[in-house]
Order: C-alpha cells, then structure tokens, then sequence
C-alpha cells in the first residue's frame, strides 16, 4: 500500500514539473513585459531545481526514501545496504543549495537591468521599445 501512494505521489510531482516548465517557457518567450519574463525566468530555474532533488532520490519497492543519515549503530553490512538502496543522494541537493544562492544574484542583476531599462525607456514592454 504505502508504494502505491509513493508512486502515485511521485506522478504527481512530475507532473506539476512538467505544468510549471510549461508556465515558464510561456511566460519567457510569450509575454512582452519583461518583468514577466524575470518571474518566468525565476519559474524555471526553480522547477529546474526541483527536477534535481527529485533525481536524487531512490524509490525502493515497499519503502520510503529516507534521509542520507545512518542512526543504527554499529554499522554492519546488512545497514550498509538498506542505506544504499534507501537512502537520498545528498549531492543534488548540495548542488541545489548552491544554485539556489547563485540564481538569487543573478535575479537581483537582472532585476537591476529592468530598472535601469525602465528609466531610460519608460516601459519594461519591448514591443513599445521597438516601435521608438
């Protein structure tokens, strides 16, 4: 019972993944604003960060994935195992953390260059900066 809910939770995830790249890649090459396209941008980046924490987990058959910690001791073989096959991968989500912090001054930057693009144009719409 508990793999049919884990399975059917995984669908899930998946597909809201989906849903969302889709919401981003249609804000980024559809919408004008270019402010929309910061949050489509932030959109994307995000659901690419999910997308890697969701390949850094194991989904054995009947059991959960549990956190990348060992609690019994002394360790034995037969730990080690059910560790290995159960276990999140902790560099995803290492990697994750670090693109969270670079994709923030990043944001920031380009958030910067809208203003600046705001004051000199006095619209973030590059359909109406085309027409000048």
């Amino acid at each position: 019972m508990v793999n049919e809910y884990a399975l059917f939770a995984a669908y899930v995830v998946v597909l809201s993944l989906y849903v969302n790249l889709g919401i981003a890649l249609y804000g980024i090459f559809a919408r004008p604003s270019l402010v929309k396209k910061l949050i489509a941008i932030t959109i994307l980046s995000d659901t690419a960060n999910a997308f890697a924490i969701l390949v850094g987990y194991r989904w054995p058959i009947g059991k959960l994935p549990k956190p990348p910690v060992i609690t019994e001791l002394p360790v034995t073989r037969k730990v080690l195992e059910t560790y290995t096959s159960t276990a999140v991968d902790p560099l995803p989500q290492a990697l994750v953390l670090t693109a969270v912090v670079i994709g923030l001054a990043v944001t920031l930057f380009i958030a910067f260059i809208i203003i600046q693009y705001y004051r000199l144009y006095g619209t973030v719409n590059i359909h109406k900066v085309r027409r000048r």
